[in-house]
């Protein structure tokens, strides 16, 4: 069997009807080209798997990009925190970028981190099309999504937490307490770590010999109105539950507000679990019990992940989940009658 051609700058050159430079600039970002051009060259390079070939002479740039496709939130703060740390160790340093759309990347953010060399890109809950990989890959720069929105791609680096665990022991904490009618709120139906949280939950009750009650399951976002709205759900059932676990900090701060707004003390009348363990989460009332997601170390290994990358080495494992870890506080206690 013949060996496969190698795809060079000048075979797409050729096969677009344009310059080798011209392509050379499509692949760098440069501005100077044609839409139409551009759009006939990227089509080729993504067609024929493209892939730059980086120099070993080539330096580092010291530079990593962190894409978020919203910052608005305290997990943001978290992430840059960590990766900050790891490129601060790396001596390089994190360019920010918001997308302001869970899509991922559009072109116009390829081409500027394209013309600004990056070393690599950390790209947070973003779905990425095959296009955007495609282009990433031909411009050879390393990217690892970080708690990716839907199921990775084959080949694609991600670094998440251990959600499922953490929902099982969330909900078996609540279980050990005597708690048996137990409340779910979670996320979007098509993230990932949200159908692992309520798969966690759900095991910890099969578990137990408790029946899954589907009505005490919940989804909406992670944020607080969330949160408050389908804990006053829950809490105005004829037969409510005795306890609720939330998706996530903020999910659980709602369900706290929902809580105080319909006369009910936590954990005396009700228990409350969150997930995160942001730092808001201690110095909650009461303080709340809640799933240590370590999102710093994630994006701290992001960023070593990518970097290792750059250097054309092979990241230890395509997918990488860290452990999550439950921080019992005040917001949990056994139900009334019980304990």
């Amino acid at each position: 069997m013949a060996a496969k051609e190698r795809v060079t700058i000048a075979r797409i050159a050729a096969e677009a009807g344009v310059s080798a430079p011209t392509v050379s600039k499509v692949i760098n970002g440069r501005p100077e080209v044609a839409p139409e051009t551009r759009r006939r060259v990227e089509g080729l390079l993504h067609k024929h798997g493209y892939r730059r070939r980086v120099g070993q002479a080539e330096e580092p740039a010291g530079l990593v990009d962190l894409v978020f496709a919203e910052i608005e939130s305290p997990w943001a703060m978290e992430l840059i925190r960590g990766a900050e740390a790891a490129a601060h160790e790396a001596e390089a340093s994190v360019v920010i970028s918001v997308l302001h759309t869970h899509a991922g990347p559009g072109r116009d953010w390829l081409e500027r981190i394209a013309a600004r060399r990056t070393d690599g890109v950390v790209i947070v809950a973003s779905r990425l099309s095959e296009t955007v990989r495609s282009q990433l890959s031909a411009r050879a720069l390393p990217f690892v999504v970080v708690d990716p929105e839907g199921e990775p791609a084959a080949g694609v680096v991600s670094v998440g937490a251990t959600n499922w665990s953490g929902g099982l022991a969330a909900t078996r904490h609540l279980v050990e307490l005597g708690h048996r009618r137990i409340g779910m709120i979670s996320g979007p139906p098509d993230m990932l770590c949200s159908q692992a949280r309520i798969d966690g939950y759900r095991a910890a009750l099969e578990t137990a010999g408790i029946a899954s009650d589907p009505t005490l399951v919940r989804r909406g976002t992670f944020l607080v109105d969330s949160g408050r709205t389908h804990g006053t759900a829950l809490l105005t059932m004829e037969d409510p539950p005795t306890a609720i676990f939330a998706g996530s900090d903020l999910q659980a701060f709602g369900v706290l507000d929902a809580a105080r707004r319909l006369g009910l003390r936590v954990p005396e009348d009700l228990s409350v679990v969150g997930f995160d363990d942001l730092p808001l989460a201690h110095s909650a009332w009461p303080p709340l019990t809640t799933v240590r997601q370590p999102l710093g170390d994630m994006a701290a290994h992001a960023v070593r992940t990518v970097l290792t990358m750059r250097r054309g080495e092979n990241p230890d494992a395509r997918r990488v989940e860290l452990a999550t870890d439950l921080v019992v506080r005040d917001s949990t206690a056994p139900p009334r009658g019980e304990g």
